[in-house]
């Protein structure tokens, strides 16, 4: 009996490893050739920019969304539609890097899940800087040194994050993206540490809230201690005794923690919303979203007034909230976001109307829906 190079497939027909392989390798010279080509061609794009205006943008919100949904619909498998447009997201970011790389400010530490959020956003060859605090990562992109800014504004099962809403409102920054990251939360420990011995458990106080349930009925003994990040619960960890961190997978894999259990959260569907802020308008991409800010006069019946006119025009919004105003006792400002762009017919019209009911108007930005 001969030794035969071939296995059998699902359909009964006898398939040749090795020309499965030869196959393969051909593919992937396709592959490289076809990346080089389109980076070669964005190199083409930078001069072509470049000579137009030396001030141009490389980075367009609006055609990575449409080429990230194209590429979607294109997909006939066996990949799923997200992970091709993942992968093409990375070879998007290594194209753009070549024409001039974005530099991105996020509210850290390392190992958080904004970082996540903006390496998912620009791609792993973005250069990404880590503030440590919210209105910082404004002051950065304020003033020039990072081309835009990734910061949390609300979670689906914690809220919205007051202090991203409340920078809005002494600043110029438009809104320029949004990312929704689902939050998966590790119960992580360091080599020195049993599963049996865990005393005392670290997070962000978001992530114990996140995690009560689980904790009360895992760890009901066990310490639980407040810290400013996941990251900084994950480093702590890393050199302590008898402790455990709640945090993300990059979190693990920066302090090289191991989980003791995996997805902790008590909603399995908890996700978070970052925005991704800039100085730039961002053009039409056909799915897009509208934020702004209104103050309404103290007087029966602001809120109705506010919202009769998205109603009308069949405008639908998808978040409202509150928050006390700066410039006056009982006053507030209310944060809005609705579906449309701001450049639309039915959108304009609606916005007309609230800037003659409201006692001041602010677009905060229209840009694409989150792709990923």
């Amino acid at each position: 009996m001969t030794d035969q190079p071939s296995s059998h497939d699902n359909s009964g027909q006898d398939v040749d490893l090795g020309a499965l392989r030869d196959r393969i390798d051909t593919l992937d010279q396709q592959i490289l050739d076809l990346i080089s080509e389109r980076a070669a061609c964005a190199q083409q794009v930078a001069h072509v920019k470049l000579a137009e205006d030396p001030q141009a943008l490389f980075y367009r919100p609006e055609r990575e969304a449409q080429v990230l949904k194209r590429i979607m619909a294109l997909n006939k498998g066996p990949l799923p539609g997200e992970e091709m447009a993942r992968l093409f997201r990375e070879i998007m970011s290594a194209c753009l890097a070549l024409e001039k790389p974005v530099r991105a400010a996020y509210l850290g530490p390392e190992g958080t899940f904004t970082q996540q959020a903006a390496l998912k956003h620009f791609g792993d060859s973005a250069v990404c800087t880590p503030l440590p605090a919210i209105d910082e990562v404004f002051r950065e992109v304020e003033a020039g040194a990072a081309n835009y800014g990734v910061v949390p504004v609300e979670n689906s099962t914690e809220g919205v994050v007051n202090h991203t809403l409340d920078s809005f409102m002494d600043t110029s920054l438009r809104i320029c993206g949004e990312v929704v990251l689902r939050i998966h939360h590790h119960l992580l420990v360091g080599s020195n540490t049993r599963r049996d011995k865990v005393s005392r458990i670290y997070s962000h106080s978001q992530s114990l809230a996140q995690c009560r349930k689980w904790l009360d009925a895992h760890y009901p003994h066990a310490e639980r201690v407040a810290v400013s990040s996941n990251a900084e619960a994950a480093r702590r960890v890393k050199s302590e005794w008898h402790t455990a961190a709640i945090a993300g997978d990059m979190a693990a894999r920066l302090y090289g923690l191991e989980r003791l259990e995996e997805k902790i959260e008590d909603m399995p569907d908890n996700s978070t919303r970052f925005l991704i802020i800039g100085n730039q308008d961002v053009p039409q991409s056909g799915e897009d979203k509208t934020s702004l800010v209104a103050s309404m006069r103290n007087q029966p019946g602001a809120l109705h007034d506010l919202l009769e006119p998205f109603h009308r025009h069949h405008v639908d919004m998808t978040r409202l909230e509150s928050r006390p105003s700066r410039h006056g006792l009982w006053n507030y400002v209310f944060f809005i976001d609705f579906k449309g762009h701001q450049e639309e017919p039915r959108v304009q019209a609606a916005l007309e109307e609230v800037r003659l009911r409201a006692a001041d108007v602010r677009v905060l930005g229209s840009y694409p829906v989150g792709v990923l």
